[in-house]
């Protein structure tokens, strides 16, 4: 078998591919042959060296896949083969808060999916919903989970909230798909007409555009008449005019920034006071999280958003391209 493997802080350019014995599963394991992976932006984060939790020398990357149970330890329970199965990325996080000793994750301290076979404890597998191929399901574990958390991990959205979604990353717009199935409405912003069109093919009942209209903030209070929006989900770290679109007792999910610590801007405390709303912090969520997600993308039939497939031996190129393309959605490295 083959994987790729990395190092925190050594850049796209320091990915190498290595050939391994295809390993056998322990009493508790399951062995995946996986069949695709997606990206996002922690990746990046590994590389460029600035990931806030710990990354073994040499991890296999990627915290995303989805793949097919070839081999179950005897102790098994949770799978059998032929199970089409992804795996949640903090394996011993099953419910409940986020917390240090649940914090191993795939792709960091753990080896992760970008690999052609993968070792996984029971405890991580989650069960593909039907409708979804393995390309759809390898873009669930981290930005689908993640803006299911924003949405639901806290102060729960209902239907007929407002919902504002920064940009159109994968979170982002996994946002703006679980808010329109929830009945909400939602604002997002964007920097160009024709993402602007995308966007509302995908549901969005308004688009700002944040190049136009540098101060977006006020826009959205025009379009809530003042009251500002229930539910922000916030994917710049910048702030300040999210606190200022949210409505009092409003909640802001704080879900990652977009620049180093030293390229975000402080907090204005007395800004976050006046402004009555809630800033709740999201690190991507629980395995309980993401079996409830994928009913609802089960029931509600979702389909992930997909800007580009590349094959395996291409892993290099995709790493290059999400870098650089700024696509709208997912891209995914796929066995064929």
């Amino acid at each position: 078998m083959k994987s790729f493997h990395a190092n925190l802080g050594a850049g796209i350019d320091g990915l190498s591919v290595r050939e391994h014995d295809i390993p056998e599963p322990g009493p508790t394991e399951v062995l995946v042959q996986v069949h695709a992976a997606s990206l996002s932006f922690r990746e990046l984060m590994i590389l460029r060296g600035w990931y806030p939790l710990p990354v073994k020398p040499d991890v296999v990357p990627i915290s995303d896949g989805a793949g097919e149970v070839i081999a179950v330890g005897e102790r098994v329970t949770r799978a059998v083969v032929g199970d089409r199965v992804t795996a949640s990325i903090f394996p011993r996080w099953i419910d409940g808060s986020f917390a240090l000793e649940v914090a191993a994750q795939l792709g960091g301290s753990l080896d992760g999916m970008l690999t052609e076979y993968t070792l996984l404890d029971e405890e991580a597998v989650v069960r593909i919903p039907d409708h979804l191929s393995y390309e759809e399901a390898a873009t669930l574990p981290c930005a689908a989970v993640t803006a299911w958390n924003a949405l639901t991990g806290g102060r729960s959205l209902r239907a007929g909230e407002t919902v504002l979604t920064l940009g159109s990353g994968g979170v982002s717009l996994f946002s703006l798909q679980f808010a329109k199935a929830f009945g909400a409405r939602v604002i997002a912003t964007t920097s160009s007409e024709a993402k602007a069109r995308r966007l509302r093919e995908l549901g969005a009942d308004e688009v700002i555009d944040y190049r136009a209209t540098p101060a977006w903030h006020e826009r959205v209070r025009e379009l809530t008449g003042g009251a500002g929006v229930d539910h922000v989900v916030e994917t710049t770290g910048r702030l300040e005019q999210s606190i200022r679109s949210a409505a009092t007792e409003g909640e802001i999910a704080f879900v990652g920034l977009l620049a180093e610590d030293t390229g975000v801007p402080p907090i204005d405390a007395k800004l976050l006071w006046m402004s009555g709303a809630d800033v709740r912090t999201v690190a991507v969520g629980s395995r309980a999280q993401f079996r409830a997600m994928a009913r609802a993308i089960q029931v509600g039939r979702l389909k992930p958003v997909i800007d580009r497939v590349f094959a395996f031996d291409d892993a290099v190129e995709a790493y290059r391209y999400y870098e650089h393309a700024q696509p709208l959605g997912k891209v995914v490295i796929a066995h064929r």
